[in-house]
């Protein structure tokens, strides 16, 4: 029922761009024949109703070129291998220099990885770069099987064997604990394709510490209201019609809850740059909500493990993680070197919780470990922004470096 309400109230959000499409079309001939005022406001308007509603589709990276060196280098998608729930995308550059190879991985919380873009554009001048393609549960048919989290796991080592030996990882977000996992299995069961090194970005690997109000949500129902409340099926008209998902909508609707009075602001803002033909200002807006409000549904199997292991259970904290029913031990991880990043300000993964990976992998050298607190940003600004690209980023460049 959760997603059918939806769905009505997208055909509505979709009518409503459709109008504004119309109007704004309908007006397009008397701009600049001395109707400013008005006919800006009635512009503007017709430009917020095109924007009404989420979408489904994922956007384009839009990454064309990449200055590597003096020199403006072609960047060409292309998908390496693909499964039902995700592809290993690589970004490649026609250049003659190796570089290191990077595995982005992509969190699967109801955005696209394309939310990323930013953070794999930064990357690109200097690695040959990588990324977990994650897809829309919703276009997945049920004959693919359910996602859990030990799928997740299970890609990240099929995608670092399909890049070959000498690889590394940068995981943003919930995935540093996929990652940790991912990096245990390989040492464990020797593979030689484990990464050289992992950088975790603002990941909940011990939601114990400084707990935020998203830890605090997840600890003030058990499991069954999860499963009971927060998981749809979706409806018939889509290819994965029948599969149990946690919908994309619902994970925006909670993140936008969580600053409903910025993001109003900000829409506020939107419309009058637009009235004010302050091209550029309404342009930054617009894009940072295009990606926003584009939206992929998660299968319901990796959505309330992921709640259970940890954000309830904290079982990656407690060293209790397994994988397909066999024990996990950090303490097993002793060759790929490890590198936590934090925001000051994150209101979604407090500072603490990702260097607790650190007190979990002690079995690597202190050579092998490394730590930076990014000051003065939240959690978006600790993989995309000026900081990242100006003081961040150095520091996880030159720890690839380090361990390539």
């Amino acid at each position: 029922m959760i997603y059918d309400a939806f769905e009505v109230q997208s055909d509505f959000a979709s009518q409503a761009r459709s109008w504004g499409r119309l109007v704004n079309d309908a007006l397009a001939p008397w701009r600049g024949a001395g109707y400013r005022e008005p006919l800006n406001w009635f512009t503007a308007g017709a430009r917020m109703m095109m924007r009404a509603g989420l979408t489904f589709a994922r956007p384009s990276y839009g990454i064309e070129t990449v200055l590597v060196g003096n020199r403006e280098v072609p960047v060409t998608e292309e998908a390496v291998m693909a499964t039902p729930f995700g592809t290993l995308l690589r970004f490649r550059k026609d250049i003659a220099s190796e570089q290191p190879r990077v595995l982005v991985v992509a969190p699967l919380s109801g955005h696209f990885a394309t939310l990323l873009r930013g953070t794999v554009k930064t990357m690109l001048p200097d690695h040959d770069v990588y990324i977990t393609d994650w897809h829309n549960a919703r276009d997945v048919p049920l004959s693919a099987g359910a996602f859990g989290f030990d799928d997740y796991v299970a890609h990240l080592v099929t995608f670092l064997e399909a890049m070959g030996e000498g690889a590394h990882v940068v995981a943003v977000c919930q995935p540093a604990v996929q990652t940790l996992a991912a990096a245990a299995v390989m040492a464990q069961t020797r593979n030689a394709a484990y990464p050289r090194s992992m950088t975790l970005m603002a990941g909940p690997v011990d939601c114990r510490i400084s707990p935020t109000s998203v830890n605090k949500l997840a600890t003030s129902k058990p499991i069954e209201w999860f499963e009971k409340n927060l998981i749809a099926t979706v409806p018939a008209r889509h290819a994965g019609a029948g599969r149990r998902v946690y919908p994309g909508f619902m994970q925006v609707s909670a993140f936008l809850s969580m600053n409903a009075k910025r993001h109003m602001q900000q829409h506020a803002d939107l419309f009058w740059h637009i009235a004010n033909g302050e091209i550029d200002k309404a342009q930054a807006i617009e894009t940072f909500y295009d990606e926003y409000f584009a939206v992929l549904d998660l299968d319901a199997a990796f959505y309330i493990e992921t709640v259970k292991t940890v954000f309830q259970d904290y079982t990656l904290a407690k060293n209790e993680l397994t994988f397909r029913g066999e024990p996990l031990d950090m303490r097993s991880v002793r060759k790929t070197a490890l590198m936590t990043v934090e925001g000051e300000r994150d209101d979604i993964c407090a500072v603490g919780q990702t260097m607790a990976a650190h007190d979990l992998c002690i079995g690597l050298a202190p050579h092998m470990k490394s730590h930076h607190l990014q000051t003065g940003v939240g959690h978006y600004g600790v993989f995309s922004g000026r900081k990242w690209e100006n003081q961040a980023y150095p520091q996880v460049r030159n720890f690839i470096q380090s361990h390539n």
